[in-house]
């Protein structure tokens, strides 16, 4: 009975009746032992045929669930009762093996339960690596997907999310991907799985060459639901990915956020949405489309009508990209119930244009455009024209408004810098990559912090925020990701930063707005000059969060920063990336 839903065995109790065989819901009382009933006892066949309803409908469930026990399964000794109930389990057709942590081993013997299990469809196996080396998950999800297409399943729904696999860990299912256990794949979980650009390859050509494969045999792959979040894919990864979907052409939901993806990218995909007419959700918040994404996906809005949901918070679609799908908005889409533009430096007229456009949507349910640029009197001005409209209700709080800009500032000049900026940032890394190796050849290395910054017995005042926000930024801005110069930088850092926080006089919160102001992420008041390279600070940050000495107080509140849109994080997107995956965990 563990596998029947509360509510089938409450609808059971109310279809049986000993009297009428189908009573009424106002009729059903489920009795107790010595209470009143209308017969004095139940028929033995009806016992009979009320048990054979219940095993049915338990078969029919067919989900077998370890989710959320903890289960430490590093050998075929510790899985052994896990793989008893696997191989108990009649017509298994769903596994959860979330919040459990599988060693390569145990996954073996999981998967050799698994060949005779060909009615399993769904595979809920989010979270199951933890505390696992890199190098462990991999294999683990080979021996598992080998399993799969030994037993013949035909899976509809994979999810592997917050499973931190990397690139490798694509491989690692790569195989069972392009199997026939794929062919009637509807849902594809991965978000939060870090598999980066080459990840993100490595899954575009799997699933397309999945699409080939099941279209020679007459069944195309008709993927529903992707969802790939906080996985650092970027333009080149979301371009190929884009090219997949474009082939595949069935898609109804795609939630890809948090991936430092740019224009480039966003356009790539919009350009694959266009394609796939059964859209209903588009998330692809905190990427950065700037005007010329928000244009492309623009155009495809138009050629859509199925959508539902837009999630373009925190896109930085600004007023042309604004009043673009404004524009798309007022001609189409007219099952659209929700609409996010938050956090994307859209002015008051803009705004009140998507407002107009969203007038005749009978369904709509929730606009966001919090965290703009309206000021407080084009707040009102939104608030009365939706009230006019009798939409007054579908909009979200504007408590975060960024207050009406003073400065008529120019978008069109500030998207060039940015790109530029960019493109810099591109040419930089190149820069570094060629002479890394020259510097090695040569034997020299580059410069310690103990070089550059203050080490542990620097006589810093660690009780002066300030003070401590300078010692912080001159050490974390020699970071590099070698070895040796990463050990260096954390340990001077550790020092600073457990002496400071340790410390009764150090104002905690003091520290983190000045490392904010300093970093360009928070307005000041003071002409202070932000840094123009955030890589070595955003790297460092991700480190300092996870020591036992940093307040957790403090995650929220660096959170919400590097979340909001800014052009300094967008160029070091890799080590923001880096620390929203941390941040979200602490």
């Amino acid at each position: 009975m563990d596998n029947l839903d509360p509510i089938a065995i409450r609808v059971l109790f109310e279809e049986w009746d000993p009297q009428t065989e189908s009573a009424q819901h106002d009729q059903a009382v489920c009795r107790f032992p010595g209470e009143p009933t209308n017969a004095a006892t139940m028929a033995s066949e009806d016992i009979a045929k009320l048990a054979e309803t219940l095993a049915k409908t338990q078969v029919a469930g067919g989900q077998l669930s370890f989710k959320g026990k903890s289960l430490k399964l590093n050998t075929a000794d510790d899985a052994k009762d896990v793989i008893k109930e696997i191989e108990d389990f009649d017509g298994l057709e769903a596994l959860r093996l979330e919040g459990n942590t599988v060693g390569v081993e145990a996954a073996r013997v999981i998967a050799k339960a698994l060949e005779k299990k060909s009615e399993l469809k769904r595979c809920h196996w989010s979270d199951m690596f933890t505390g696992r080396l890199r190098s462990e998950i991999p294999p683990a999800l080979i021996s598992l997907g080998e399993g799969l297409i030994t037993a013949g399943a035909q899976l509809v729904e994979l999810d592997l999310s917050d499973n931190a696999f990397g690139p490798d860990g694509v491989r690692g299912f790569e195989a069972l991907l392009k199997s026939s256990a794929c062919f009637t794949l509807h849902e594809l979980k991965l978000n939060n799985c870090g598999m980066g650009i080459g990840g993100g390859k490595i899954l575009a050509a799997a699933l397309t060459e999945c699409h080939r494969k099941s279209s020679a045999q007459g069944k195309p792959l008709a993927l529903k639901v992707f969802v790939a979040g906080r996985n650092r894919l970027e333009n080149d990864g979301a371009t190929a990915l884009a090219e997949a979907f474009g082939i595949i052409g069935t898609l109804e939901e795609v939630h890809m956020p948090q991936n430092g993806i740019n224009h480039p990218g966003v356009t790539a995909l919009a350009q694959a949405f266009a394609i796939n007419p059964l859209l209903r959700v588009i998330n692809l918040n905190d990427n950065t489309f700037t005007e010329k994404g928000a244009m492309a996906m623009a155009k495809t809005l138009t050629t859509l009508r199925q959508v539902e949901v837009i999630n373009f918070g925190d896109c930085l679609v600004r007023s042309k990209g604004a009043v673009a799908i404004a524009d798309a908005i007022r001609g189409g889409l007219p099952k659209l119930k929700e609409l996010n533009l938050s956090f994307g430096e859209i002015k008051r007229e803009a705004a009140l244009s998507v407002a107009e456009a969203v007038a005749d949507k009978a369904e709509l349910e929730k606009l966001d455009l919090n965290g703009n640029m309206l000021g407080e009197e084009g707040c009102e001005q939104l608030q009365e024209v939706l009230e006019g409209f009798n939409l007054a209700t579908v909009l979200a709080s504007l408590s975060d408004d960024e207050g009406e800009d003073d400065e008529d500032e120019d978008e069109e000049e500030e998207e060039e810098e940015e790109e530029e900026e960019e493109d810099e940032g591109e040419e930089d890394e190149d820069e570094e990559e060629e002479e890394e190796p020259q510097q090695e050849e040569q034997g020299e290395g580059p410069s310690a912090p103990s070089q550059k910054g203050p080490g542990p017995n620097s006589g810093t005042d660690t009780s002066d925020p300030e003070k401590v926000v300078s010692a912080f930024l001159k050490v974390s801005s020699v970071f590099k990701d070698e070895a040796s110069v990463r050990t260096a930088v954390q340990d001077a850092v550790d020092a600073l930063m457990k002496k400071a926080f340790s410390s009764s006089a150090f104002n905690s919160n003091a520290f983190l707005t000045q490392l904010l102001i300093h970093m360009g992420l928070l307005k000041s008041e003071d002409k202070i000059k932000a840094i123009s390279n955030l890589h070595g600070p955003l790297m460092t940050l991700n480190h300092v969060v996870q020591q036992d000495y940093f307040p957790k107080a403090l995650a929220p509140l660096l959170l919400a920063f590097v979340t909001k849109p800014n052009g300094a994080l967008e160029s070091c997107s890799f080590a923001r990336h880096n620390l929203l995956q941390t941040l979200y965990k602490v």
